[in-house]
């Protein structure tokens, strides 16, 4: 079994954990990935329509709690 099936294998709250440590593992290391030009005009609009409605924003702790009621708690 090679060790991407063994990942496979685990629980899903296993492999999102193994996902996020491998990610930072990554960006540790020095490794800076370059986002693509579809990213770059969602981040461009994302960013206008927070400068144009400033108080359009919901509080960590509200977004945190309907994350966990969605998807429970990590």
């Amino acid at each position: 079994m090679t060790l991407l099936e063994q990942a496979k294998a685990l629980p899903v709250s296993d492999r999102a954990r193994l996902a996020q440590e491998l990610w930072e593992s990554l960006i540790e290391s020095g490794y800076d990935p370059q986002i693509t030009p579809e990213q770059r005009a969602e981040l461009d609009r994302r960013l206008k329509d927070h400068r144009q409605n400033p108080n359009d924003v919901a509080p960590w702790d509200t977004v945190k709690a309907n994350l966990e009621k969605k998807y429970g708690k990590p």
